[in-house]
């Protein structure tokens, strides 16, 4: 009887170790603080944009994002997003998305670019590789056309338009990171719709070229159209004196007399 009293209190000590165990395992892991996972940074705006803008680094910032919720086609790196447009208005805190974009290089980021009351014109030149290709988006240019005047065949060259900001150099709205150049036929100026009447007409008329100039000087220059005369030096054939007839001389007046059958006339002047 003592054995079985023994074993049976042995038994009982044993379940009641067990089910204090797994308590007291179960409250130990209860009580441990929960194993946090780093945020994951993703890419938004510092401040509120509209469509059209085109993002810049100044433009952008980074936020945390629970890493347990992640977003598909947000971006963890400015550097990818930087040049593209906005499809839709974005407010700050909110992850830019990949569907939220223009692709890179759509026409939809020049608009961004250009402000109220203004306008975009794109111009053809062969020219623009005479300044080694450094004609890029922001710097300043003088446009001039080389056309025949009238039926003359002389030619002349004649400065259209000065200090015309370049919005993009063929396909390239931002500047080479680098300061590579690039040469290209086609410059998108941005220009007042008075003056984009001026380079649609130039355009028409003869070659248009482009002179960069320094991003400093705001200067307009008085600059007279030149010809090949001027070359060597001679004075310039469209700059020739043209004489024109004087206006022809008063008609005199005449009094006529008569005396019974006799006529007389006299003229005065």
């Amino acid at each position: 009887m003592a054995r079985r009293f023994a074993v049976a209190a042995f038994v009982a000590l044993f379940i009641t170790s067990a089910v204090a165990y797994f308590f007291w395992r179960k409250i130990s892991t209860s009580n441990k603080p929960p194993v946090v996972q780093p945020p994951i940074q993703y890419v938004t705006t510092a401040h509120p944009m509209n469509p059209g803008e085109t993002l810049r680094a100044a433009d952008l910032t980074l936020m945390n994002w629970p890493r347990t919720n992640p977003l598909n086609g947000a971006f963890v790196h400015v550097q990818d997003v930087v040049g593209r447009s906005l499809l839709y208005p974005v407010i700050p805190g909110q992850p830019i998305l990949d569907q939220q974009l223009a692709a890179m290089g759509s026409p939809i980021g020049l608009t961004g670019e250009i402000p109220p009351g203004m306008r975009a014109i794109a111009l053809h030149s062969d020219e623009v590789t005479g300044v080694d290709g450094f004609v890029m988006p922001g710097t300043h240019v003088d446009v001039l056309v080389t056309y025949h005047e009238g039926s003359a065949q002389v030619p002349i060259t004649a400065t259209v338009l000065q200090n015309v900001e370049v919005l993009a150099a063929g396909h390239q709205t931002q500047p080479d990171p680098t300061g590579k150049p690039a040469d290209v036929d086609v410059v998108t100026l941005l220009l007042s719709p008075q003056d984009a009447e001026k380079a649609v007409l130039a355009a028409a008329q003869g070659n248009i070229h482009f002179v960069l100039r320094n991003g400093r000087d705001d200067q307009s220059a008085k600059a007279a159209p030149v010809d090949v005369s001027e070359l060597s030096g001679g004075p310039p054939a469209h700059h020739a004196v043209v004489r024109r007839p004087g206006p022809p001389p008063p008609k005199p007046w005449v009094v006529e007399t008569w005396m019974g059958n006799q006529r007389t006339t006299e003229s005065f002047h």
